[in-house]
């Protein structure tokens, strides 16, 4: 399959992505449905005119997820792809939560792969000139992120307890959000456009080990009563990912 030049080429792989998935009960649709939610939404932003460069926006948001379609697609033939991904992609098969599979494709893609995209698209323009646009977008990964999470309680009985821990402890099941995450990114971003394309292959691999250090933490939280509730959570989830998804979307 040939690299995605739009926004709607992108909606198309990541279908293909999720149907397989589905047909497979793979775990790493769960992450690819979620990305698509997000997609969809910026497209739909970005035909009604809200960005201060459209234009340039689908460009940044192509580039993006080019980044996940070619880590997804060299995983699927057992090349190389980042620390992060491999993490990310081995851990479908682990007995993790719903929330965890979807955080650790999070971390990789944002943490990692948005810093890179951003920084190559502005290559040979003012970096500053994109950042009122990548803000914009942190408010609809927001948006997304928060009506999911209303929702996973559909597939997920027991995330209430969540939600009762993070009340009764300083413990939060990962110490990870939307904003910080993109946050960082900007700063990972303009470490590497001040770097250049040919010089920044170095802060890439240590921007990389960081974000499987992140990964590690999303997986297996320092807190014993985090690793029970999660276990808990994770023993009466839904497993079928094609149910999880339905769910999800309705």
């Amino acid at each position: 399959m040939s690299r995605a030049t739009t926004i709607q080429e992108v909606l198309h792989q990541l279908d293909a992505i999720i149907e397989q998935a589905i047909l497979n009960n793979d775990r790493v649709g769960l992450f690819a449905f979620i990305y698509r939610r997000t997609t969809a939404e910026i497209q739909k932003e970005i035909l009604l005119g809200n960005f201060e460069d459209n234009e340039r926006l689908e460009k940044l948001d192509v580039a993006f997820a080019n980044l996940y379609l070619d880590a997804h697609a060299n995983y699927s033939k057992k090349t190389p792809v980042s620390k992060s991904w491999e993490f990310a992609f081995y851990a479908k098969n682990e007995s993790l939560t719903i929330l965890q599979h979807i955080l650790l494709g999070m971390n990789a893609h944002i943490n990692l792969d948005l810093s890179i995209s951003t920084s190559t698209t502005m290559v040979n323009s003012n970096l500053i000139t994109i950042e009122n646009d990548f803000n914009k977008v942190n408010d609809i990964l927001f948006h997304i992120v928060n009506e999911m999470q209303d929702r996973l309680s559909k597939v997920s009985r027991l995330m209430f307890l969540l939600d009762f821990i993070g009340k009764k402890t300083d413990e939060k099941i990962i110490d990870f959000s939307m904003r910080k995450a993109r946050q960082q990114a900007w700063n990972n971003a303009n470490l590497l456009w001040a770097l250049g394309n040919n010089n920044n292959t170095e802060a890439i691999n240590k921007i990389d080990l960081l974000v499987v250090k992140l990964s590690q933490i999303i997986k297996s939280p320092k807190s014993k009563i985090l690793k029970f509730a999660l276990q808990l959570i994770g023993k009466f989830e839904e497993k079928n990912v094609g149910l999880i998804i339905s769910k999800l979307k309705a």
